[in-house]
């Protein structure tokens, strides 16, 4: 598919003769015959460019470029138009429209050539300001994000999605990056403009995850002295990611599933209605169905939510994505520390390609870090952790004990990260505060924390 090209045209004929000849062209096409339809269309989805007549019953095809400039993703107009409106058409070019050409079209070819061009541009264009905000949203190179054949299936589902409204429920394991996927739906959408507002569900106490979701009035319980927006109000226009939505108590999940309905909520304490203009993508490292079987998660909410499911695969099984990886991480710290090596040697690459990676990229990172803060030259494989080199090379720690010690030391370091806050290491690892104590404890760890 060369590009997607909204034609807006109220004649009949003409406007299946343009639909036929970009289809034939390798274009995706859709049609509006008025205004209202065009604009319809236009918020429903974003295009490479629009083919639009200048005279249109209810809104003119000016007034449409001049209504969507406004937006985030203003795609790039080209005017259709009698001979007698040229002066129009100036203007709209003026305003900046790409071009225009005068009806009848005695040169099919001339429109896929300007169609073409201006589909060309606006990717460069794309391309460049993606990778702009990229760097300025934090976000690692594409070539990064999606490494590895595994996430090729993924990279699609992401372009393919983007431009719509429809819910995303991401899933994955802990530490597959769910986040950053999020917020790279976020990006690439018409709203990217707008506010990414993240929340973790389990890391916020239930008492208090109402409030922070939908704000609250004053005095609407204790300590709520003055009156307070909630996420959705700051991801007004916007994306709302509800990480780890699979811990959302179910009193509040019927809220949540109000709220996605009636596209409104009431603060904690208020009565009156507050629009909810946001796009919702959630993420989870739970089998919601087996929630949902269970009870323990709403079934309306989880089908609602799961309108565009995005699985992640884990890092397991992307071991061709481990050699970029940890070059990156490798040149990352390097800069941080402000240290210079030489690269990683065979040995430590083969080996990391061969462990079964419990904590995925999250895990990858943290061996990385204490890889290049132990090593000189090169990162060699005395550098690794021990249950790594041990699983490579089929010896000493049985499964279970080296899952347990990779856990293990995991929940040490988020915990010495944060100084012993034990709701922000939760975090951190991408648990509740519920599941970290029981990890505490089943590592003997309630004392050290």
């Amino acid at each position: 598919m060369n590009g997607t090209v909204l034609v807006i045209e109220d004649d009949d004929t003409f406007r299946s003769f343009l639909q036929t000849i970009l289809q034939d062209a390798g274009y995706e096409v859709k049609c509006a015959a008025d205004g209202v339809k065009a604009l319809r269309e236009l918020r429903r989805r974003s295009f490479d460019v629009v083919v639009s007549d200048l005279k249109l019953p209810g809104k003119s095809g000016l007034e449409i470029f001049r209504e969507t400039r406004a937006d985030v993703a203003a795609p790039p107009f080209i005017f259709l138009t009698a001979f007698g409106a040229v002066e129009e058409a100036v203007s709209a070019i003026k305003e900046g429209a790409v071009d225009f050409l005068t009806k009848p079209l005695h040169d099919p070819q001339a429109l896929l050539a300007l169609v073409q061009r201006t589909v060309e541009a606006e990717g460069r264009a794309r391309e460049y300001l993606s990778l702009k905000e990229a760097v300025a949203a934090g976000l690692p190179p594409e070539e990064l994000l999606f490494a590895g054949d595994a996430m090729r299936v993924v990279r699609q589902l992401v372009y393919d999605v983007s431009g719509t409204m429809a819910n995303v429920l991401i899933m994955g394991e802990s530490g597959t990056g769910k986040e950053l996927i999020a917020r790279t739906v976020h990006l690439l959408s018409p709203r990217k403009n707008a506010a990414f507002v993240a929340i973790n569900c389990a890391a916020i106490p239930e008492n208090l995850l109402e409030s922070e979701l939908f704000g609250h009035e004053k005095g609407a319980f204790t300590g709520a002295v003055q009156a307070r927006q909630g996420k959705f109000e700051l991801a007004k226009g916007g994306t709302i990611f509800l990480d780890e939505i699979g811990e959302m108590p179910l009193p509040l999940q019927a809220k949540l599933l109000r709220v996605i309905q009636e596209r409104a909520f009431e603060r904690v304490g208020g009565t009156r209605e507050v629009k909810a203009d946001v796009r919702i993508i959630a993420a989870t490292n739970r089998n919601l169905r087996e929630e949902v079987a269970e009870k323990r998660f709403r079934e309306d909410l989880y089908y609602r939510l799961n309108v565009f499911p995005l699985p992640l695969p884990p890092l397991r099984d992307r071991e061709d994505a481990i050699p970029i990886l940890v070059e990156y991480f490798m040149q990352r710290f390097c800069q941080q520390m402000g240290k210079s090596l030489k690269g990683i040697d065979y040995d430590a690459i083969a080996t990391l390609r061969r462990y079964h990676w419990p904590g995925n990229i999250r895990e990858l990172q943290n061996v990385m870090e204490r890889a290049v803060i132990l090593s000189r030259d090169l990162v060699r494989q005395e550098a690794l952790p021990e249950e790594i080199v041990c699983q490579s090379e089929g010896r000493c720690l049985c499964s279970r004990d080296r899952l347990k010690g990779t856990e293990r030391e995991m929940i040490t370091q988020a915990l010495t990260k944060h100084g012993g806050n034990r709701r922000l290491a939760a975090e951190e690892l991408g648990m509740s505060r519920r599941s970290l104590q029981y990890k505490l404890k089943e590592h003997g760890l309630l004392d050290e924390s």
